[in-house]
C-alpha cells in the first residue's frame, strides 16, 4: 500500500495531496496542471514536498517531521515516462538488462518481448518501445511502478497495441502500479482505484466503479468523458448477428463483436451521454439493451444538464440527461425506471479483460 500527503508549493501553484493507493493499479487523474506529475515526482525522489510523508508498505520514503528523504536510488521505484527514453544505440536486450535482470523470463514473456531482444529502438513502433520501457523499469525490481502517461504520446492504433499488455502487467505482477493519465478511457480499462486531482487537491478517490458512477463526478472528469464503470462475464455469442452476450448483476447487455470466451471476464464503460432514461417499459426501439434500474442520486449542474445515479441489480450505472428532460419525466431520487443503451454506444477503447 503507498499512503501519500504532502504539501509543495510550486510559485503560485499549490499542492495539498492526501490519498492512499492500496494494491492494483491507482489511476491519478486531472486536467493539465493539476499537480499530477509533481506527486509523482515525488514519490520518486525527484521533487522534494515542502512537508508532509510517504511510505510504501513499512518503509517511509519521505517524512519531513523525522527528517527522511531516500535518495531516488535508494527507492526501488520503477519509473515510465510519457517518452520511452531508451538507449538509442543498444539492442532492445541491451535496454532491458541496463537496470538489472529481475525476473527477466517472467517480465519479457508478460510484456511479449521475445522477438524485439536483438532489434534497435530506431526500428520499433511507439507500442513496442514503451513496452521496452516498462520491461525495463520491471527489471529494477521494483516495488512500486510509476507511469507518467505513458500512452499520451500514441495514436490509436498504438494505444490498442499496448493496453493489453498493461492489463497482463496488472493482474501478473504483483505491485502497486500509479498511473497518471488524462484519459478515462485508460482509467475504465486498468485502474482498481481512482485518484481525482483538482488545482493540485484531491477531489475525490476511492474504486473506479464507485467514483466514475456518481453524479458529482461529471464536472470533475468532463460532461462528455463522464461514465459509469461494471465487470460483466461473457455468457454466449449470438454467431448470426456477430453479437456478445454479457452479463451482470443488473441483467444482460448484447455488444457488437467477439469480445472473448465463454465465461471471460469483461470490463465496460457505458458513457453517461449515450444512457437513454425511460419511465415506461419501452417498445418498438431498435436499441438491443434495456434495464430496470432504480435512481440513486440526482446532481444539477451549472448548466442545462443533469447526472443521474442509477443502481442496477447491485452495479451502479450514470445517465447525463437535460434538466429540462428531468423535470418533464418528474425524476426522483428511488424511483424505478428502465435505462436504455445502444449496443454501439460501448466502443472498444471502453472494453478491458
Amino acid at each position: 500500500m503507498i499512503a501519500v500527503a504532502i504539501h509543495k508549493q510550486l510559485g503560485d501553484f499549490q499542492l495539498d495531496a492526501e490519498f492512499v493507493a492500496p494494491a492494483g493499479v491507482t489511476a491519478i487523474f486531472g486536467r493539465s496542471g493539476s499537480g499530477k506529475t509533481t506527486i509523482v515526482n515525488g514519490l520518486a525522489g525527484l521533487m522534494r514536498p515542502d512537508s508532509g510523508r510517504i511510505t510504501v508498505g513499512d518503509t517511509v520514503l519521505f517524512d519531513s517531521a523525522a527528517r527522511v528523504n531516500l535518495p531516488p536510488q535508494k527507492r526501488r521505484i520503477g519509473y515510465v515516462f510519457q517518452d520511452a527514453r531508451l538507449f538509442p544505440h543498444m539492442t532492445v536486450k541491451r535496454n532491458l538488462t541496463y537496470g538489472g535482470t529481475h525476473d527477466a523470463d517472467n517480465v519479457i514473456a508478460v510484456l511479449g518481448l521475445a522477438d524485439l531482444l536483438n532489434r534497435m529502438p530506431s526500428g520499433l513502433s511507439g507500442g513496442e518501445r514503451q513496452r521496452v520501457a516498462l520491461g525495463r523499469a520491471l527489471m529494477c525490481d521494483p516495488q512500486i511502478l510509476l507511469m507518467d502517461e505513458p500512452l499520451a504520446a500514441l495514436d490509436a492504433p498504438r494505444k490498442a497495441e499496448i493496453l493489453p499488455y498493461i492489463e497482463r502487467l496488472r493482474d501478473e505482477v504483483k505491485i502497486p502500479i500509479l498511473y497518471v493519465t488524462h484519459d478515462v478511457s485508460e482509467v475504465a480499462r486498468l485502474a482498481t482505484t481512482l485518484v481525482v486531482l483538482e488545482a493540485g487537491k484531491v477531489n475525490i478517490a476511492g474504486p473506479v466503479e464507485t467514483v466514475l458512477s456518481q453524479p458529482e463526478a461529471v464536472p470533475l472528469l468532463g460532461v462528455r468523458a463522464a461514465g459509469a464503470v461494471i465487470t460483466t462475464k461473457i455468457a454466449g455469442r449470438l454467431l448470426d448477428d456477430g453479437l456478445t452476450e454479457l452479463s451482470f448483476s443488473g441483467g444482460r447487455l448484447l455488444l457488437p463483436g467477439m469480445l472473448g470466451v465463454l465465461g471471460q471476464t469483461v470490463r465496460l464503460r457505458i458513457p453517461a451521454q449515450d444512457v437513454i432514461l425511460s419511465k415506461e417499459a419501452p417498445t418498438g426501439l431498435s436499441a438491443l439493451n434495456v434495464l430496470p434500474v432504480v435512481i440513486t442520486r440526482i446532481e444539477i449542474g451549472r448548466g442545462p444538464g443533469v447526472a443521474v445515479g442509477l443502481k442496477a441489480g447491485e452495479d451502479q450505472l450514470l445517465a447525463r440527461i437535460t434538466r429540462r428532460s428531468a423535470q418533464r419525466m418528474g425524476l426522483a431520487v428511488g424511483q424505478k425506471i428502465y435505462a436504455i443503451i445502444k449496443a454501439t454506444a460501448v466502443g472498444p477503447e471502453d472494453i478491458g479483460r
